[in-house]
Order: C-alpha cells, then sequence, then structure tokens
C-alpha cells in the first residue's frame, strides 16, 4: 500500500508552524498540507512552557503574526494568552483541522528520481510508525530540545531535601506560597519567575554566577494605546508593528557600534530603578557586550519592583554544594530554600533531530551551510525557520513562509519538480549560524548550521534587508532547478511533455 502523499508538510505546531500552514493556504490553497506536531496541543513553546509568570520577551506586535494582528495595546502577553492567540488563528485559518498530534518525525529521505520526500514518524499515543510522502518538507520546531532542559552539575543535589524543579517541567501542583525560593539563572526565565514568584513566597532570591544585561520596557505600547484610540487595528497594527521593529534593530546595530554607550545607558536605567546603594555593578553589570547574549526585558521594571520591596533579592555568586535545607555558596554564605528552581538554560536541537539524507546520503546538519537562513546547500525542497536572536522570532519566521510560498509558486509556473540550493566553489565557511556567546548556543554549537561570508548564504539579523531579499527578492538566485528524474525519462521517451 502506497504511503499517503502530501504536496507540503510541516513540521511543528507552534508559533512558525500554524504561521506557515496559514501563510500555505492563504497562497497555495490548491496544495495538501499537513502539519506534524510530537505534542497533544497546539502552541509549541507556549504551550510546553507553564511556569509562573511565563510571558513574551518581545513585544506582541512583532510577536504576533503580520497576517494575524495582535488587537490588544498590550506589548508583553502572558504565557497563556499567546497560547490562546495561537490557537485561535489556527482554527480562523482552517489550520487546526491539519494537525496530526502526537507524531514525531525521526527521519526524513529525499529521492531525486521522484523528487519526493519520504518522512517517518513515531506515533507516542499509539507506538505506531507512520510513512509519508511530500513535495516539500518544512520544518517549523525551532532549535530548542522540548523534550529535556539543561541543567549543568549541581554538587551535593542528592542531599538536597527540599522540591527541585525545572521550568520546561513545571509540576501543575507546585505551591510556593509562603516558602523559600532559590532561583538559580539570570537569563530571561529567571527574571520572569522571580517578580512573578515573589508576591506570595515567603523570599526568592535570583543566584546567579554572573549577570545579565536587564531593561525596563512598558507592558502597554504607549503608541498602540494611543492609535487605538483614532484608528482601527488594520492601521494600528502595521504601524506599530515597523516601528517597534525599525527600533529594536537600530537597537542592536547601535550595541555593535557604541557598545560602551550602550552598556551606561542600561545601567543608568538599572541604576534609577533600584535602590541607592544597591550594588549595580556587581548585580547587573555584564563582563559581555551588550547583545554578544539576548536582553533580558522586564515589563513595567517588575523584577526591579520586587527587589526594591525586598520580597527579592539577587546573590552573585557560585554554588560551593547542596546542603538539606538549600544551598552553600563559594564565599561560605548560605541560602536556605524550600523549593530550587533551576533555570539555568535550554538545550538545542537542529531541526527538532530529524536525520536526513539526500539520495542515500546522510546529511551533517552540524557541517551544512544555509541559504538565506532558511534552507540548506545542496538539500533539495527542505525549508527550516529560525527566527531572529535580535529580535522577534515571528518577524523572520513570517519571511521565511512567505519566501517558500513564492518559491512553490515559480515551481508551478515553470513546471518544476526541485529546487536546491548550491553554495558556489571555494572554501566552505564554518562560522556558526546563531551569533550569540549564551551558554546555551555555545555548548551546541557543533551540531548547528553554519553561514557563509556573503548572502545569501550569510545570516544578517536585519529585518529590513530580509523584507527586501525575501518578500522581494529573487528566487532563483544560486538554486539549482530540475524536474523528477522519471519525469525527465517519461518525458524523453513520450517525446515532447513540456517542461
Amino acid at each position: 500500500m502506497p504511503a499517503e502523499h502530501v504536496d507540503v508538510l510541516i513540521v511543528g505546531a507552534g508559533l512558525a508552524g500554524v504561521g506557515a500552514a496559514c501563510r500555505m493556504r492563504q497562497r497555495h490553497p490548491g496544495r495538501t498540507v499537513a502539519v506534524l506536531e510530537a505534542r497533544g496541543a497546539i502552541g509549541g513553546t507556549w504551550d510546553l512552557f507553564r511556569y509562573p509568570g511565563v510571558r513574551s520577551d518581545s513585544d506582541m506586535f512583532t510577536l504576533g503574526y503580520g497576517f494575524h494582528p495582535w488587537r490588544r495595546a498590550e506589548a508583553i502577553a502572558d504565557g497563556p494568552s499567546i497560547r490562546q492567540y495561537i490557537r485561535d488563528t489556527a482554527r480562523e485559518y482552517g489550520v487546526d483541522d491539519h494537525v496530526r498530534f502526537h507524531h514525531r518525525v525521526e527521519s526524513a529521505s529525499w529521492s531525486s528520481d521522484r523528487a519526493l520526500w519520504t518522512v517517518t514518524a513515531s506515533r507516542s499515543d499509539t507506538g505506531a510508525q507512520v510513512t509519508l510522502t511530500c513535495s516539500f518538507l518544512y520544518v517549523c520546531s525551532g532549535y530548542y530540545r522540548y523534550d529535556e532542559g539543561y541543567t549543568p552539575q549541581l554538587p551535593g543535589v542528592d542531599r538536597y531535601e527540599g522540591t527541585l524543579v525545572h521550568p520546561q517541567h513545571w509540576p501543575e501542583d507546585l505551591d510556593h506560597r509562603g516558602r523559600r525560593v532559590v532561583v538559580i539563572g539570570s537569563g530571561a526565565t529567571a527574571v520572569t519567575l522571580v517578580p512573578a514568584m515573589a508576591p506570595e513566597a515567603a523570599h526568592v532570591t535570583m543566584l546567579q554566577r554572573s549577570p545579565s544585561y536587564v531593561m525596563a520596557l512598558p507592558s502597554v505600547d504607549p503608541l498602540a494605546r494611543l492609535l487605538k484610540r483614532v484608528l482601527p487595528d488594520r492601521v494600528t497594527f502595521p504601524v506599530v508593528r515597523w516601528k517597534n521593529a525599525l527600533t529594536m534593530g537600530l537597537f542592536f546595530r547601535l550595541s555593535r557600534r557604541a557598545p560602551g554607550l550602550v552598556r551606561r545607558l542600561i545601567e543608568r536605567g538599572v541604576r534609577s530603578a533600584l535602590p541607592e546603594g544597591f550594588d549595580v555593578d556587581r548585580h547587573f553589570s555584564p563582563e559581555y557586550r551588550p547583545w554578544d547574549q539576548r536582553l533580558c526585558f522586564v515589563p513595567d521594571g517588575d523584577l526591579f519592583a520586587v527587589l526594591r520591596r525586598g520580597d527579592a533579592s539577587v546573590v552573585t555568586d557560585t554554588i560551593d554544594t547542596f546542603t538539606p535545607d538549600g544551598i552553600r555558596l563559594t564565599s561560605g554564605a548560605e541560602l536556605p530554600a524550600d523549593i530550587v528552581v533551576t533555570a539555568t538554560g535550554l538545550n538545542l536541537l537542529a531541526i527538532g533531530g530529524i536525520a536526513l539524507d539526500v539520495d542515500g546520503e546522510q546529511v551533517d546538519v552540524g557541517k551544512a551551510v544555509t541559504y538565506k537562513g532558511m534552507m540548506l546547500d545542496g538539500v533539495p525542497n527542505f525549508a527550516m525557520t529560525i527566527g531572529y536572536t535580535n529580535a522577534s522570532w515571528t518577524l523572520k519566521a513570517d519571511l521565511v513562509a512567505e519566501y517558500v510560498c513564492r518559491l512553490l509558486t515559480h515551481l508551478d509556473e515553470h513546471r518544476l519538480d526541485r529546487a536546491t540550493p548550491v553554495l558556489p566553489p571555494g572554501d566552505r565557511p564554518a562560522e556558526p549560524l546563531i551569533d550569540l556567546q549564551a551558554g546555551y548556543v555555545l555548548r551546541s554549537i557543533d551540531r548547528m548550521p553554519k553561514q557563509g561570508h556573503a548572502a545569501p548564504w550569510r545570516l544578517h539579523q536585519n529585518y529590513v534587508r530580509d523584507v527586501l531579499h525575501l518578500r522581494h527578492g529573487s528566487v532563483t538566485e544560486e538554486m539549482d532547478f530540475d524536474v523528477a528524474a522519471n519525469r525527465r525519462q517519461s518525458s524523453l521517451s513520450g517525446g515532447g511533455a513540456e517542461r
């Protein structure tokens, strides 16, 4: 019995996968589409993470879809609101009917003879294996490993008698009211957890080995609030979206060109938000430059507010050992803790861990070079979504979806079956695709794709430039097009089938 065939197979039903499927329904309504989701619900990251206070770290006017406006004035939204927004979008565009849950894609094999991918998935609900074929494989699984977060070696942790939890696997019944909490970490998750838990906990301590840059942003966008009073959403949304995208882009470039200035501006904001005498140099002045790692944004300065009130504190030190009642630090100080949260980061997983091969030859994703940050050299009819690290993920995800739709239109118009990016001859570059110095990136950098020296093989992290190249630029540069080998043979023997 032949495997089921779909024209476009999308992997992942999170923010990117739902957006890609919606774009496909808009631009190519005649194509068959299926979305394979490893988990049991739509929402991806926003369905998985359920820790207290989980929220966006980008404004919703850029994290929301360009084709489906975020209609509230809140710039920073909580996780449940984002999850519902994704599900509402899927329902309104008829995408929810195309999602197949509990399907974890394990391998994909390309055949040039047939111009088809054969995709194998395992079903976590039944244990069965499922095989499908598709003409185009579109991976929207992000680059985080969803089944486990990163926890470093914690000396003496076996002696600890309290509750130990990782934010990626937050227990529904965990009650922190009146309890002493230590949050290990200094990134976006830690600065979210601390102000969310502090009002009900006895005390919350953020224990960090080294500080991060933290900036306060208004939770409600002032321009959006103003425009929504006088203009319809269809006007307000694109104006605020472009304003925020351009502002973040300019801030990133300023950070690269004048890091000392940006450092001083950030630290001035922190000092003004904290009590006089607070040791800002120790707790909020990183050694690295701004945007060498992602900045942490706190809505309305909520982290600084709980520090001012004394509901929470920051300790910059390293762990000597866990004790039965908490943590002893290298300095000799002890932190009593009923609950320890290891907000210590995530593990990366390129293209969801899918094993790719092209005509029987395995694709080493860690050595592959990306084309426009979304395809791989020598891999036909394949795209992946990797969003921006210096701006909203969805800005790039939406552009990738538009580009894939344009590429499929080109194949249709010229009666072609295959599009393959081909890296020009010469030395293969080895620069990492993700230009961040964060621990979660450096731990997995060898397993992530690389980028080249120049366009279209270099990732510029520049939304305006990508709008020009992905939305309006050529879909044929350094791309090899062809028909399926079996169709070519049929054309030759039949005498005259069109190309």
